[in-house]
């Protein structure tokens, strides 16, 4: 960036459940931009009350303390609480969504400087680099493989800057999205039907392994109605065009069928249907668990949660799609937004499964 060129002011806008990350993150952002380059205000969207009652405004440091607003959120969700922080935001063109669990890296704020001033007048958002530390002395976990692939997603919203008139335009986060999952995906496809450029970054920020029990891995699956909704807004295709991967869902159908399939027989008397489907589902679990084990640290606590949850996953996994295609059943595509001046573009072709009004 040219040092005589003045970088756009930007809002940094974090929505937090009050864990005690945010001090961590807060800390990071004060350290990163105390160079001069630190935004024009924050929000904090508190959007549940943490353990101990405190509000989230006693972990901002003394530097961030005379342009930091803390506003109530709604409970429910990242998308709904983002949108209320930008609501929040009085002048600054730029808004910048960072997640509470994470650590702006050194010279961020010269970094973030050069990404907004390098951003040509149709780039709605510009990414950054999320990193996520791995252990050295040992193989990861599923949890922190899983966390890993944050660092390879396309849009993720841990750290992205928004143009706020690109915001404005597209009508913010699709608020139907109630998790942490494909919301930021939803937003950047709508933005670039509409024309906008969506840009890669240079400032880095870290994404801690958040601590997480046993089960995390069956209470993500949640996330399989919200992939239903991408179906319905966007077409079967959004997968390829986010970059996103697609899973196991067909798998997990499959296996969930042969157990049921197996009950089924078994109380109807036809224990050989019964025997076949069974060991159909064993088969599967199987495979499943073993390609979840063989790539981790294969410690008895480790090898334990993979047996049990690859069991549990395919039938929970299951579940949520059917209630997403429940729950989204007459779910409508938002339209998308394009830059002033830009004329209409031409209508993508409907993909297989999409809905358009």
């Amino acid at each position: 960036m040219d040092p005589q060129q003045t970088p756009p002011p930007y809002a940094v806008v974090v929505p937090t459940l009050g864990r005690p990350s945010l001090r961590i993150c807060l800390e990071a952002l004060a350290a990163a931009t105390a160079d001069g380059t630190g935004p024009a205000e924050v929000v904090l969207v508190h959007d549940r009350p943490d353990a101990d009652g405190r509000p989230p405004a006693a972990d901002v440091p003394a530097a961030l303390r005379p342009v930091t607003t803390v506003v109530a959120g709604a409970g429910r969700g990242p998308a709904a609480a983002r949108n209320a922080g930008a609501r929040a935001v009085r002048d600054a063109p730029w808004i910048v969504f960072l997640d509470d669990d994470v650590v702006p890296g050194d010279g961020w704020g010269r970094a973030l400087a050069r990404d907004l001033a390098s951003a040509s007048r149709t780039t709605a958002a510009v990414t950054a680099r999320i990193e996520v530390p791995l252990p050295r002395d040992r193989r990861p976990t599923d949890w922190e493989r899983t966390t890993a692939g944050l660092s390879t997603a396309r849009w993720i919203t841990a750290d992205m800057a928004f143009r706020r008139e690109a915001l404005d335009a597209s009508g913010g986060f699709d608020e139907r999205f109630p998790r942490a999952f494909r919301e930021d995906a939803d937003l950047a496809l709508r933005l670039l039907d509409g024309g906008w450029a969506l840009a890669p970054g240079t400032r880095r920020t870290a994404h801690p392994v958040r601590p997480a029990d046993r089960w995390v891995s069956v209470r993500v699956q949640a996330g399989n109605a919200d992939d239903v909704l991408m179906n319905r807004l966007h077409g079967r295709a959004w997968w390829e065009r986010a970059g996103a991967p697609r899973g196991r869902i067909r798998r997990h159908v499959a296996a969930s069928a042969a157990a049921v399939a197996a009950v089924g027989f078994a109380v109807a008397g036809r224990t050989g249907a019964a025997a076949v489907c069974a060991a159909g589902w064993l088969a599967g679990t199987a495979e499943f668990a073993a390609a979840r084990v063989a790539p981790g640290p294969r410690s008895r606590t480790e090898v334990t949660t993979m047996l049990v949850t690859s069991a549990l996953i395919p039938p929970v996994a299951t579940w949520h799609r059917l209630r997403g295609h429940l729950a989204h059943r007459t779910a409508r595509p938002l339209g998308p937004a394009r830059p002033p001046g830009a004329p209409a573009a031409a209508p993508r072709p409907v993909a297989r499964g999409e809905v358009r009004t």
